[in-house]
């Protein structure tokens, strides 16, 4: 079965029911033709907009009963020392700048787990990148 790297926005999305992308959000979250792999880091991400006074403002017991929730679903991968290596190696052939960095960081730690594929709606974000192809879930 084929991995798919799922982005923090998918998970944000999967939940705002008021959102454009809900439907297709909950579609990616409920494939069961691949293995759904997100990263720590996108956790993380996930706890910071959810609980941010501007952005969702949920409580952090909400917001992490929402990540119990994920993780009985989607395997979650952690950086390593070769996730360091090929972040090192993609900051240094695409040297990208402030807030891309941490899109870098998370498709290292991705590949590092042999993930090639991404789900997102922030396509801008990632294609440039010639080792990973963006998912059409």
């Amino acid at each position: 079965m084929s991995k798919v790297l799922v982005d923090t926005n998918i998970l944000i999305y999967g939940i705002d029911e008021d959102s454009a992308f809900y439907k297709r959000a909950r579609k990616i979250l409920g494939q069961e033709n691949y293995q759904l792999v997100t990263t720590s880091k996108n956790l993380i991400e996930f706890l910071a907009v959810t609980t941010k006074s501007s952005g969702y403002n949920l409580s952090i017991e909400t917001s992490l009963e929402i990540i119990e929730e994920i993780i009985q679903v989607i395997e979650i991968v952690y950086p390593t020392q070769e996730s360091m290596a090929i972040f090192l190696d993609l900051m240094n052939r695409y040297q990208p700048k402030g807030l891309k960095v941490h899109d870098f960081e998370i498709i290292s730690i991705g590949l590092a787990h042999g993930v090639q594929k991404v789900a997102t709606f922030n396509t801008k974000d990632f294609k440039s990148v010639k080792e990973i192809s963006l998912s059409e879930i």
